[in-house]
């Protein structure tokens, strides 16, 4: 009777410290998975405020490009003409052409050709030429905020490739430490039922013994 007694106690109080050890072990589990819930929080987090800070440039980006096309045609002739005609009717380009073609009328007054043909041919070539080297300059302006956004949309993918890795490595711990959980507790579970196995066969073996 007492070594079925004491066969039983050791059972308990295996099964006892088993139970306190799976538990310690889930909260640990439970802790490391917090922890790594809060790194993707905080990945996702930063993530979020880089693609806010670089959103003014990407957002530049788009419709320079698409002015770009415009004025090569490649959006169709209506955008191209449109493009062309917003910048011969802009405030800047009116002006400059207004002050060339002054100081064109002042040499020619100064010269004593005002009325002479090559004034004329000039006067009627400088608008063309003018406009021509503003929509080469306009192009060049789009063409660098272009190039701003297309850096910045880069490397806002960039930084979401790298984003995704980390937060898929901190799903991955979080995912083994609640399984390092799950798997303790069904550790405990076996080696409790086995316990209770082996106490049920020493008391049939004992009661079949006449130990009792």
């Amino acid at each position: 009777m007492s070594f079925i007694g004491n066969a039983i106690g050791d059972v308990v109080g295996g099964i006892t410290g088993a139970k306190q050890q799976a538990k310690a072990a889930e909260a640990a589990a439970g802790t490391q998975a917090g922890y790594a819930q809060a790194g993707i929080e905080e990945q996702r987090r930063q993530f979020d405020m880089l693609t806010e800070l670089l959103r003014p440039y990407v957002e530049a980006g788009t419709p320079a490009l698409q002015q770009q096309q415009a004025f090569l045609g490649l959006r169709g002739a209506p955008e191209q003409q449109a493009a062309i005609g917003a910048l011969e009717q802009s405030p800047f380009f009116q002006s400059a052409v207004r002050q060339g073609e002054e100081a064109l009328l002042q040499q020619a007054s100064a010269t004593g050709g005002l009325r002479g043909g090559n004034i004329q041919a000039a006067l009627a070539q400088f608008r063309p030429a003018m406009l021509q080297q503003q929509i080469a300059q306009q192009y060049q302006n789009l063409a660098g905020l272009t190039s701003l956004g297309q850096q910045s949309a880069a490397g806002q993918g960039s930084s979401g490739m790298q984003t995704a890795g980390s937060i898929g490595e901190l799903l991955a711990q979080k995912g083994a430490a609640l399984a390092g959980g799950q798997l303790a507790k069904g550790s405990v579970a076996r080696q409790s039922y086995a316990d209770l196995q082996r106490v049920a066969n020493t008391v049939g073996s004992a009661m079949m013994g006449g130990g009792f």
